[in-house]
Formats: structure tokens, C-alpha cells, sequence
């Protein structure tokens, strides 16, 4: 099968203050995608931002998440293993060697606990996590291990 090539646009437009000095500007912004609701963002607090506004942090540790928990779903789905309920924990780590000079994430953990119907293969539904992970886009795309840490309970 042949491969293929996806393609994604947003729209980034910076709403915040222009307040002087300029390097106290308030950090907030919008993303826009055709058809979708807006998500409010601004830098993580520690940098300034609004906290009660996405920050880049959070959107990649969620994308990760959101990523390991569609690809689950699915080859739960294709298994005939049946989730009642899903639910993820995760959480990143993200460091910065001198302060202001940037920095990276070193890990992210995915604590999905997952809840299958009664009579369901429990062990099979673990196994999938490990497969999840491997096919996740999201994870495949960053450079920081990205680990699992499921809890499976049967109904």
C-alpha cells in the first residue's frame, strides 16, 4: 500500500496587550482551524502567560494523549474488546538547562485507566497499549520518550 501525505492548518493571531515595556505584553493569543471551536492560549504561567489559558505545554502532552487514546479505542475496537469507560492521567516533564535560554521536554507519562466489559480479555487489552504507543502519529514525532503506565480493570 502506498503511503500518504496529510496536511494541517490553524491560524495563530495574538489578541493580547500591547503594554509597555513591550517585554510585559500580555502573552495571550487565539488558534482558529476551519469548522472547529477557537482554544484560548497563552505562555504557561511560569513565563508570563494566563493561566487559565492553553499553553503549548499542555496542547502537546494533551495531543499525546488524545493521539495514545484514538489508536487504543480503534484496535480495542478491531480486537473485540469492549471499553466502558476511558480515562488518562498524563502528565510531562520539560526542562530548561539556564533559565531563559529555552528548553525541551524530557519525558511525557500516560496513566490511561480503562474500564472493559465484563468477560473481556484483559491481558489482551494491555498488550494493545504497546501497540497504541508504536502507532501513535504523535509519538512517533517527538524526540523524548513518551511511556505507558495503563491500569485495566474488567466491569
Amino acid at each position: 500500500m502506498a503511503g500518504r501525505t496529510h496536511s494541517y492548518q490553524t491560524n495563530l493571531k495574538w489578541v493580547g496587550a500591547n503594554v509597555a515595556p513591550f517585554q510585559k505584553h500580555d502573552r495571550s493569543y487565539e488558534i482558529a482551524c476551519e469548522g472547529k471551536p477557537t482554544l484560548l492560549g497563552s505562555s504557561d504561567q511560569t513565563f508570563r502567560g494566563n493561566k487559565g489559558r492553553w499553553n503549548p505545554e499542555d496542547l502537546l502532552v494533551a495531543s499525546l494523549s488524545a493521539c495514545h487514546h484514538l489508536w487504543y479505542m480503534g484496535l480495542c475496537a478491531a480486537a473485540g474488546i469492549e471499553v466502558k469507560a476511558y480515562e488518562d492521567a498524563a502528565e510531562g516533564e520539560m526542562v530548561e538547562e539556564r533559565i531563559g535560554e529555552g528548553g525541551q521536554f524530557t519525558r511525557v507519562i500516560l496513566r490511561p485507566r480503562v474500564t472493559l466489559a465484563q468477560g473481556a480479555d484483559k491481558a489482551r487489552a494491555k498488550e494493545l497499549h504497546h501497540t497504541a504507543h508504536e502507532k501513535c502519529f504523535i509519538a512517533r514525532s517527538v524526540n523524548f520518550p513518551v511511556h505507558h503506565e495503563p491500569t485495566i480493570e474488567v466491569e
